[in-house]
């Protein structure tokens, strides 16, 4: 059940038991190519993410809600923002489904305190893994250092921080990838993530969140 006073104030239903809000995200593929002109520097040395999809802004009460899924267990919550965010992919017109999706993995200290990832449990439930047109892979990115929480660092700490905390455990050369989280706010844990896999070898890389920093 969602908190009481959860659908105070928003606006059209959705069919997922929430309705529209004012921070949702609607992909517009006409912004999205010309957010995708590269300046100089993006033209030679290309960034690893060809595009970020974001299903809300993390304001109210969606912000509530991803709390609860990641610290609170209310893994009931999961499937509801799998829903969102695959309504803003559907939108995006991503063309063809990548070939692997990979949830953002927590180092082995973090998952045994958590019980859970709560990237994993948005990833699982994505209809482009639900009708297999896309593989869910949950161990060919792993996290093999400890990091401090990045939202208790100032922005400037945050890519030193997962600096090497990700490695490729399994093949992606040539493939397209699709990165699963569930907040972003500075980008640097998806960057970082997305740096890995190229220097694997992936051909693309994607990032999809359910919500982002204004």
């Amino acid at each position: 059940m969602l908190p009481r006073g959860i659908n105070a104030g928003l606006g059209e239903d959705t069919g997922t038991g929430l309705r529209d809000a004012p921070g949702d995200r609607v992909a517009d593929p006409d912004v999205d190519s010309r957010r995708r002109l590269r300046c100089g520097r993006c033209a030679s040395h290309p960034p690893p993410l060809s595009r970020c999809i974001a299903a809300m802004d993390y304001v109210f009460p969606w912000d509530r809600l991803l709390l609860g899924l990641k610290f609170g267990e209310r893994l009931e919550l999961a499937p509801l923002m799998a829903s969102r965010l695959a309504r803003a992919i559907a939108r995006a017109d991503i063309g063809a489904a990548p070939d692997l999706i990979v949830p953002i993995p927590l180092s082995m200290a973090r998952l045994r305190e958590r019980g859970y990832n709560q990237a994993h449990e948005i990833a699982r439930r994505l209809p482009l893994v639900t009708e297999r047109q896309s593989r869910l892979c949950a161990r060919t990115l792993v996290r093999v250092r400890h990091t401090d929480q990045q939202a208790q660092l100032p922005l400037d700490e945050r890519r030193h921080n997962l600096r090497g905390a990700f490695a490729v455990v399994a093949p992606v050369r040539g493939l397209r990838v699709a990165i699963v989280d569930d907040v972003m706010t500075s980008g640097a844990t998806l960057h970082e993530a997305a740096l890995t896999l190229r220097r694997a070898g992936a051909a693309d890389v994607q990032a999809w969140v359910a919500a982002r920093t204004p």
